[in-house]
């Protein structure tokens, strides 16, 4: 298999600086100083017109001087030069590049100029470039350092990527004096080339690397983002945190859902969607890279406190609460027995009190009666050391407790010198320990939000429900219409219509222009009635007067209609008016106001929110935010996100909403984003929604112009499940075989699949002796990113508990965006019989579809059987590798 591209610049085999110097405290002598310091072994050459040498080292007046090849080149000279030196790299064939210089896009228009020109030199000539304006990139077990900084890293299982250079110095010496050692470190500045996705591709798969710190100060590229972050999440604990968490999004707001769906709220959703852990502080993400990092995992979210004073119990329920995380509620049975062993007055409810005077075997007992509670997902204990206590004591009977529990433990003894030598037994025994209650509920939360996320991450929608097919056609034409009259707001009988052409149920309406008209509609639909002003310029038409509800008699309506008109010619004279719309008025005495809307961040682009509706939702400001593609798990999370939830289910004489009618909207919303590329905002308030269903009352949806990508999903930072691509396939006998994209709960199958092969064809496949697939191998395998890569299942039996799969073939897009490598295996007993050629075939349709221009591959020379099939298809030998036995094979598409 090939090396990842960025191998040369995190492990290179020789560096040049450019700007090498020994003028003191300048960036070309401490970058050179850092990596002569650091242990590098390999080849070091200095670069710098003006000298001989530099450090003891040979210098060299440029790089076409240096005879020998170069892997990475650090920058470390003003910008206006380093166009003409990466002109050289490209001659060199040099591998990657550092530009550690300012002066490029942050100091305007001319700055710009020179970075776009260094940056098409990089990826025309394929030299992934860090930076510029960087702090540069340290990786401790090579004894690389090619940063500017005074601090030094220590070697370690923890990855740092950051934008900025700032933020790594101080990081750095902070770690270096708690003792905090690092995998990577890696300073990306603007990341005109290389990005936050491609550092953690890389990292995803770096055996050295065990968790990933990220500090994200804006994202400029969200699909590549979130793709490379979901790669990573997948594989390892990645923990975020970010700068700038209060702004809000500048643009000008029409809709409810724009005003209240802030940058921050966005970026959160995308963390979750991704499978990463979000904190806030700098300590916090050393804690959760820490927690998660030892492998400590929950089965849900059910905190359960065990203390011998009331008070730092109370402090930690608090902070359950701020987290939002649920206080285990303990059993009657579990109550009962805590009663027997515990004193007459212990709290009798979680947090569990056992009094000041607890040793350390009602420590264990409470402890272990505590963990056996089905509804306890974990266990922090606290202790305060009173005179009574045996610190060292009671935390031996904590670990006894623990040992007898698969159920995750965390510690918290508060104090210092009494309580020493009890947290040394508490870390050697792997329980997690913390110096203050807050700091444990913390790590639990950061262990279930890891899971909640974990579970989002495995979430593969279609962008199409399974539910009955929508009329897209249809509601396109409706937002043409507008287009051809230069209207970029839907009218409200307009923004229904397309909600119904998705199958949402919207309440019937009339547009009128007369009060004459107003009264023949509202007998053809039937009093009561309510009216409301048709104008795109009026978003809060209450505060307008433009609102009339149950109107009951045939007279006042024709009123209304008159007072409407003038009330808002007053209030609004410069809105243009198109008279009034006439609507039923609902009667849903049970029913909650729900509002469901589209908002389009500048960076994400759609984002769906959820929340309580009616006219006061600013007020109220209770909604969560969601990434399409929706399914119904992630619907409901998006639900359950909302204090809104709670008064959906039922409350004292209101029965429970309909829930499935409620997701099955927040689907098809999930699909007007997918399938619409030109909703700007979409706003539902209210949708009401009751015991019966669900109805929409009152719709507004702004369009924008689509924009010229040519990916039908590329207005999306997630990639939906590709089912069109699903197939039916029979083989010569007339087995069907089901032809699909992976899914990841095809793990299982995978796994299967891969350990009945022979052992030649696990062989020709993998290039190694391999039994069955790594966890790792096996996630990577399975969930797959759906823009970059593709991977075709071949399957009999499909949907069934005897489903089997028979072949797999799959590409993964190469860092120049226009190539691919592929791969292909069938099971033995399936061979000659046509599978790999159609799958091939159907792979390459797939990858030129998507603009791929090149298939490429590597193939052991002894496959016969894979060389006639490639040579058949149309694939040509390039030439052989630096491995005689593997043959590189190649197809234009």
């Amino acid at each position: 298999m090939k090396d990842h591209y960025l191998k040369p610049i995190f492990e290179p085999s020789s560096v040049a600086v450019i700007g090498a110097s020994e003028r003191e405290s300048s960036v070309g002598e401490q970058v050179l100083r850092n990596i002569r310091e650091g242990g590098f072994t390999g080849e070091i050459y200095p670069v710098n017109p003006k000298h001989k040498t530099v450090q003891g080292l040979k210098c060299y007046s440029s790089l076409n001087d240096i005879d020998h090849p170069v892997d990475l080149v650090v920058f470390a000279i003003p910008s206006k030069h380093i166009p003409k030196v990466m002109r050289e790299c490209s001659q060199h064939g040099v591998r990657g590049a550092i530009v550690l210089s300012a002066g490029f896009s942050e100091v305007g228009k001319h700055g710009e100029v020179l970075q776009n020109e260094i940056v098409d030199t990089a990826k025309t000539f394929n030299i992934p470039l860090i930076g510029p304006n960087c702090l540069g990139i340290i990786r401790p077990r090579v004894g690389l350092n090619t940063t500017f900084a005074k601090s030094t890293a220590r070697k370690g299982h923890v990855a740092l990527v950051a934008q900025s250079g700032a933020f790594c110095t101080a990081l750095l010496d902070w770690a270096d004096s708690e003792g905090y050692g690092f995998s990577a470190v890696a300073s990306l500045g603007a990341t005109a080339d290389i990005g936050f996705g491609d550092v953690l591709d890389y990292l995803s798969v770096d055996p050295d690397t065990h968790s990933i710190l990220l500090y994200v100060e804006g994202i400029s590229d969200a699909r590549s983002f979130i793709s490379g972050l979901r790669v990573a999440a997948r594989l390892k604990p990645v923990i975020v945190v970010k700068s700038g968490r209060n702004e809000i999004g500048s643009r000008a707001a029409v809709s409810h859902t724009a005003a209240l769906v802030g940058n921050d709220m966005v970026f959160d959703a995308a963390i979750r969607r991704a499978g990463a852990v979000r904190v806030i502080t700098v300590a916090q993400l050393f804690s959760a890279a820490q927690t998660l990092a030892s492998g400590t995992r929950v089965e849900g979210p059910r905190l359960a406190i065990v203390t011998n004073g009331g008070g730092p119990g109370v402090m930690a329920a608090d902070r359950i609460a701020d987290l939002q995380l649920p206080l285990a509620e303990l059993s009657k049975d579990s109550v009962d027995k805590l009663s027997k062993v515990l004193p007459e007055h212990w709290s009798h409810s979680d947090p569990v009190d056992i009094l000041g005077d607890a040793d350390a075997v009602r420590y264990e007992e409470a402890s272990r009666i505590v963990l056996a509670d089905k509804n306890v997902d974990g266990l922090l204990v606290l202790l305060t050391p009173q005179g009574m206590t045996d610190p060292a004591a009671c935390a031996q009977g904590v670990i006894r407790a623990a040992r007898k529990s698969t159920k995750p433990v965390l510690a918290c003894w508060m104090g210092e010198k009494l309580v020493e030598k009890g947290r040394h037994l508490l870390s050697k025994a792997g329980i997690p320990q913390f110096r203050s209650p807050e700091a444990g509920v913390d790590a639990f939360g950061y262990l279930a939000g890891y899971r909640r996320s974990q579970k989002a991450l495995l979430q593969t929608p279609p962008p199409l429900t399974r539910l009955r097919e929508p009329d897209v056609e249809g509601a396109r034409m409706i937002i043409e219409n507008a287009f051809d009259e230069r209207r970029y707001t839907l009218s409200n009988t307009e923004s229904k219509a397309v909600l119904k052409a998705f199958r949402i149920p919207v309440s019937p309406s009339v547009n009128v222009n007369s009060a004459a008209d107003a009264l023949i509609a509202a007998e053809n639909l039937g009093l009561p009635v309510a009216m409301k002003i048709n104008s795109s310029d009026i978003t809060h038409k209450s505060d307008a007067g433009g609102v009339r509800l149950n109107i009951r008699e045939p007279r006042t309506v024709r009123t209304a209609f008159r007072e409407m008109m003038n009330s808002v010619a007053l209030h609004s004279p410069e809105a243009s008016i198109q008279g009034v719309t006439i609507e039923p008025m609902l009667d849903h005495p049970h029913a909650r106001e729900v509002m469901i809307g589209i908002v389009q961040d500048p960076v994400f682009g759609p984002v769906i929110s959820f929340g309580t509706g009616g006219t006061a939702v600013e007020i109220f400001a209770d909604n969560q935010v969601a990434l399409p593609p929706l399914n119904e798990y992630l619907s409901k999370q998006l639900i359950e996100g909302t204090r809104l939830s709670t008064f959906l289910k039922k409350f004292r004489n209101l029965p429970e909403a309909n829930m499935p009618e409620l997701i099955k909207v927040l689907q098809r919303i999930s699909e007007i984003a997918c399938e619409l590329p030109e909703i700007n905002e979409l706003d539902i308030n209210p949708l009401l929604v009751d015991e019966n269903g669900v109805m929409v009352v009152d719709a507004r949806i702004v369009v924008k112009e689509p924009s010229t990508t040519t990916s039908h999903y590329g207005h999306m930072s997630i990639h939906p499940y590709p089912a069109e691509l699903e197939s039916i396939w029979q083989l010569p006998d007339g087995t069907n075989v089901t032809i699909r994209p992976i899914r990841p709960e095809d793990a299982t199958n995978e796994q299967s699949f891969i350990k009945n092969m022979s052992a030649e064809s696990k062989y020709f496949r993998f290039m190694q002796s391999l039994e069955q697939l790594t966890p790792v191998m096996l996630a990577r395998f399975t969930q797959i990113d759906y823009d970059r890569e593709m991977a075709f299942i071949a399957e009999i039996n499909g949907g069934t508990a005897d489903a089997r799969i028979i072949a797999v073939v799959r590409y993964v897009s190469n860092p120049d965006h226009h190539s691919c490598e592929f791969a292909l295996v069938v099971s033995d007993e399936f061979q000659r019989k046509g599978i790999g050629r159609h799958l091939m075939q159907r792979l390459m349709t797939v990858a030129h579809n998507r603009g791929l221009e090149v298939m490429e591959g590597e193939v052991l020379s002894t496959n016969s059987k894979m060389l006639k099939l490639l040579d058949r298809i149309g694939f040509r030998t390039v030439h052989s590798t630096e491995e005689p036995e593997v043959v590189q094979v190649r197809r234009h598409l």
